[in-house]
C-alpha cells in the first residue's frame, strides 16, 4: 500500500508487485517458502480486499488455500521435478468454470445452472502447479452492469469491465496471474484502467470450453500479468499450438508501428490522444518506425455489426434461463436480452459473416502499407470515477469482433488523474508469438522515463 496526493486529497493506492516469472521461479526452487507465500497473501487479503472487492467471498479462503499448498508441497517435495507454475496463485473470472467453487456469472441466478465441466484453460493450469486464489468478481453475465470491485489505484474509480475482478486481483498483487473473458473490451480495457498487462488471443487459440458464454462468436479467454516477461510464461501453458519464443531479442528487429486514421481514432478523448501522441514520440526515439494509414473508416457499421451479433447470440443463449428466472435479472440486462431478441437470425448470420471480409482489410491495409503492428489507445481515457459504469469498449470492440491477438502494454499516468494508461497493440491474425515477443522492448520503452 502507497499513498499520493491528488487535487489535495490523500489517496490510498491498494497496489503492489507481483510478478508472474521470479515469483513462479522462486517457488519451484525452494527460494520462496510455499506456506510463507500463501501466509503472506493471507494477510494481505485480510487487510485490502474488503477494500478492493475483487474475489467472491469463500467461507474459510485462507484455510482452503494452506490446505491447497500442503497438498502441492506433498506431491512435489523435490524442487527438480516442480511443475513451472508450482505454488502460483491465480484468479479465474467467475464466468469459468473451476471445480471446488460454484459459478454465478456475477449474478443471482441457481449457480446450479451453470455447473459442469472444469474450463481447459482452468485445468491446464492446476496442471502447471498453480493454486487457484478464487473467482474473480465479473459483472452480470459479462454485460456493463457493474459488480463491487474498486481500482486498487484509487478505490474512488472503477476498475473497468467485465473482467473487473481479474484486473484488480493482479495489480493489487494478490495474485500475479488471472484469467478473464472478452467479447467487446473486457480485458484490454480493464488491464489499461489498473496498469498491467492484458492479452487477448486470437480467437480460439485458448479454448473457450467451460465458460459461460455471452457470445459465442465472440468470446475470448483473455490473461492477465504484471508485465510482458509473466504474460509470455502463462501464454505458452494455455494457447493451443505454443511455438517457442527466440530467447535472443537483441538480433530482433524492432516492428513497423501502424497509427489508424479516420474515424476510429477519434473516438479517443483529447486526452487520450494527447497522451497517446507523447507515447508514440517515446517509440520513436526508441527507434520505432511508425506509419499512419487509414483503417476501420467504416467504423459505425463495424460497431453495429458486433452490437447485432453479441446481443443475438446473447438472447439465443438465454432463452430458457430467461423465460424462468426474469426477475433475477437486472433491468440492464434483461433490456438487452430483450433487445437481442429483436435481431433476426439473418442479421445475425450477415454479421458473423462479416467477421473475416473485415479481418481482410485489415490485414490488406497491414501489407500494402508494411505494418507489423497496429497501435492506440486502450481506451477512451483512463478509468472514469465512480463504480456506475466500467466504462467505453469501443477502441476495443473491432478488433475483438476480426479475433485478432491484442495486449494492453501499461503507458503512464493520465496528467490530472495519476491513473493509468495503457497502449493496445494489435498484431495479424495467429501472430499471437510475434505479439508477444515483440513487446517485450515496446513495454520497456513506455515505462521508461
Amino acid at each position: 500500500m502507497t499513498t499520493d496526493i491528488i487535487n489535495g486529497k490523500i489517496l490510498e493506492m491498494l497496489t503492489a508487485t507481483a510478478l508472474l516469472t521470479p515469483i513462479a521461479h522462486a517457488l519451484r526452487e525452494n527460494k520462496i517458502d510455499l506456506r510463507r507465500y500463501i501466509d503472506d497473501i493471507c494477510a494481505r487479503l485480510d487487510r485490502d480486499e474488503e477494500k478492493i472487492q475483487s474475489l467472491v467471498a469463500e467461507v474459510d479462503r485462507n484455510a482452503r488455500l494452506k490446505a491447497d499448498a500442503a497438498d502441492l508441497l506433498k506431491r512435489f517435495p523435490d524442487p527438480h521435478s516442480r511443475p513451472p507454475l508450482f505454488g502460483v496463485l491465480i484468479g479465474v473470472k467467475d464466468v469459468i468454470r473451476t471445480d471446488g467453487f460454484p459459478t454465478r456469472v456475477g449474478s443471482r441466478l441457481p449457480p446450479e445452472l451453470f455447473a459442469g465441466r472444469e474450463a481447459s484453460c482452468v485445468s491446464k493450469y492446476r496442471a502447471a502447479g498453480a493454486i487457484i486464489l478464487g473467482k474473480t468478481v465479473t459483472t452480470e453475465f459479462t454485460l456493463g452492469f457493474p459488480g463491487p470491485t474498486r481500482n486498487p489505484h484509487n478505490l474512488e474509480h472503477t476498475p473497468g469491465g467485465s473482467s473487473s475482478g481479474s484486473a484488480a486481483v493482479v495489480a493489487a498483487g494478490f495474485c500475479p496471474l488471472a484469467i478473464g473473458t472478452q467479447t467487446g473490451g473486457s480485458v484490454i480495457r480493464p488491464a489499461a484502467f489498473c496498469g498491467v498487462v492484458g492479452f487477448k488471443p486470437t480467437y480460439g487459440r485458448i479454448g473457450a470450453d467451460g465458460i459461460i458464454h455471452y457470445s459465442k462468436s465472440l468470446d475470448h479467454i483473455g490473461l492477465f500479468t504484471q508485465d510482458v516477461a509473466g504474460m509470455i510464461l502463462a501464454a505458452s501453458i494455455v494457447l493451443d499450438d505454443w511455438k517457442k519464443l527466440e530467447t535472443d531479442l537483441s538480433s530482433m528487429a524492432f516492428p513497423v508501428l501502424g497509427i489508424p486514421r479516420g474515424p476510429y481514432l477519434e473516438m479517443a478523448s483529447s486526452d487520450a490522444l494527447d497522451a497517446f501522441e507523447k507515447q508514440i514520440l517515446k517509440l520513436k526515439q526508441a527507434g520505432y518506425r511508425v506509419r499512419r494509414a487509414p483503417v476501420l473508416t467504416n467504423i459505425d457499421k463495424v460497431l453495429e455489426n458486433r452490437k447485432k451479433l453479441a446481443l443475438g447470440e446473447l438472447a439465443e443463449l438465454h432463452k430458457g434461463w430467461f423465460a424462468v428466472h426474469q426477475a433475477l435479472y437486472s433491468d440492464y440486462t434483461a433490456k438487452r436480452i430483450m433487445i437481442g431478441k429483436q435481431v433476426a437470425p439473418e442479421d445475425v448470420f450477415a454479421a458473423r459473416s462479416e467477421i473475416l471480409i473485415q479481418r481482410e482489410k485489415i490485414e490488406i491495409i497491414m501489407a500494402a502499407n508494411g505494418i507489423d503492428l497496429w497501435i492506440t489507445p486502450a481506451a477512451p481515457g483512463a478509468a472514469p470515477k465512480g463504480l456506475a459504469s466500467t466504462g467505453v469498449s469501443k477502441m476495443n470492440q473491432p478488433w475483438t469482433y476480426t479475433g485478432h491477438p491484442v495486449m494492453t502494454l501499461p503507458a503512464g499516468l493520465c496528467k490530472n488523474t495519476k491513473l493509468p494508461l495503457g497502449i493496445q497493440v494489435i498484431a495479424p491474425y495467429m501472430q499471437d508469438e510475434k505479439l508477444l515477443r515483440w513487446t517485450v522492448p515496446m513495454a520497456q520503452t513506455l515505462q521508461n522515463g
